[in-house]
């Protein structure tokens, strides 16, 4: 098989379980650090010859990640496209070993096996908290309905307070999020790099949690780690 992949958490999964499958993958797939693909532009914008040049047997991608107009330019070309769509942890699971079978995987990665079982019991929340989940800035923009970040959070304790809003990804302003009132401000490393210079600020007398957004977003071998990493991250608060 050779495969593109557009997405950077699949790039992590088809490179650990598949060695030598990948033949492309965007400026964004950042694990492995090491990878030696060519690379095809950005997650919104990649390069649809350089992709086709590399006469890939399999394109993946995702619904929320990639946008149509290129997967169907990626299909005039007479290109495989296998799209995945991922919005909780059990889903993650159905669709990485699709992903994984379609990639020329013969038997199930012990990875996968680890993240399922990390997720069938994972840390006892310390407490739970309704949070307010901002993934960007100028405009803000937060976790909305039906995420898989939102409910990766909400299995360890976390309730998303703009779980039931009409969009995934609202664009709500400042004044709204903090007269909100919430209990926890989760800031995550991307897709907007939050640090403790950038983001806290905006908050000022609620506790924010700096998270790892690899561990929060992705769905691939950091999956295993999740629980554990994000769990640490969110308790740290609380101290």
């Amino acid at each position: 098989m050779r495969v593109v992949s557009l997405v950077p958490s699949l790039t992590e999964a088809v490179a650990e379980t598949v060695p030598g499958a990948l033949a492309g993958a965007t400026d964004w797939c950042t694990h492995p650090a090491d990878l030696p693909v060519t690379r095809v532009g950005g997650t919104k914008n990649p390069s649809v010859d350089r992709i086709v040049a590399l006469a890939p047997d399999l394109v993946i991608a995702n619904e929320e990640e990639n946008r149509a107009p290129d997967l169907d330019a990626l299909r005039a070309a007479g290109l495989t496209v296998l799209v995945t769509e991922v919005r909780s942890v059990p889903q993650a699971f159905r669709e990485l070993a699709r992903v994984l079978t379609a990639c020329g995987a013969t038997i199930r990665p012990r990875w996968l096996d680890e993240a399922e079982d990390a997720w069938s019991a994972p840390p006892v929340p310390a407490l739970r908290a309704k949070a307010v989940v901002p993934v960007w800035r100028r405009p803000w923009m937060v976790l909305g309905r039906d995420t898989f970040a939102g409910d990766v959070l909400a299995r360890l304790g976390v309730d998303n307070i703009h779980a039931g809003h009409a969009d995934r990804y609202p664009r709500i302003p400042l004044d709204e999020l903090r007269a909100a009132a919430p209990g926890l401000v989760v800031l995550p490393d991307e897709p907007y790099r939050f640090t403790a210079d950038d983001g806290p600020e905006a908050f000022p007398g609620l506790p924010c949690a700096l998270v790892s957004g690899r561990h929060l977003t992705w769905y691939g071998p950091s999956l295993a780690e999740a629980p554990r990493v994000l769990s640490a991250a969110l308790r740290a608060v609380h101290r």
